[in-house]
């Protein structure tokens, strides 16, 4: 019988390709210097360097500078991302509803990002859904990352739960779906175009709200 529901953050709960794109296209109109560049190309170079989060965007500034000859430091939009980048936070649809009926239903809800510290904690705080969750790891301040068991074993410790006992929702094949299948949970995949959908899985869901029609089909053995 599943007790603990434990989810990803970036592509399944925040809407990151949505956030990404109104934050670059913040950061063009507010800053001078990068307005003599066409927006939608600003917005469409950075989005392909940031390969959907897995570079880091002091990499990213650095070679935006150098491709259209910037009069800026890396470091100065790198710490403007950091401070600006929570306020265009966009979650899926369905976030809250999805959320509140968990809690309502007794789930222990746990959270596992990899990322930095600081900056995702915002990013929860600015989708209002820190108070949900029962445990919160961040990779950076756990000094581990997924796909590395032992960051989903630490989750499952706080939350009293086994393996057996435990769903993991994600959007990506490995670090979420195959990594919780590999420590015995229910790995659960929030779909993404981006990813090929030939992969083991317990279920896949393209809405959150979808997670409750599977956890309802659980209880009636349906499934």
């Amino acid at each position: 019988m599943l007790k603990a529901i434990i989810f990803d953050l970036d592509g399944t709960l925040l809407d990151r390709d949505t956030s990404l794109k109104a934050f670059v296209e913040n950061q063009h109109q507010r800053m001078v210097e990068l307005q003599h560049i066409d927006k939608s190309v600003y917005v469409k170079r950075f989005v392909a360097l940031d390969q959907r989060g897995y570079v880091w965007k002091d990499k990213v500034y650095q070679q935006l500078i150098h491709e259209f000859e910037l009069d800026l430091q890396w470091e100065d939009l790198l710490e403007d991302y950091m401070h600006h980048f929570s306020l265009h936070c966009v979650g899926f649809p369905n976030l809250h509803e999805l959320l509140t009926y968990l809690k309502e239903s007794g789930f222990k809800l746990g959270l596992i990002t990899n990322g930095y510290g600081t900056f995702q904690m915002k990013n929860i705080e600015a989708l209002r859904i820190s108070t949900y969750f029962d445990t919160i790891l961040v990779s950076e301040i756990e000094g581990l990352r997924k796909p590395d068991p032992e960051i989903f074993h630490r989750a499952l410790d706080r939350l009293g739960a086994q393996p057996g006992e435990a769903a993991y929702v994600g959007d990506h094949p490995e670090n979420d779906v195959w990594a919780s299948r590999r420590v015995g949970m229910r790995g659960i995949w929030k779909e993404d175009d981006h990813f090929a959908g030939d992969f083991e899985r317990e279920y896949t869901i393209r809405d959150l709200i979808e997670l409750k029609e599977y956890l309802e089909q659980l209880q009636t053995g349906l499934t």
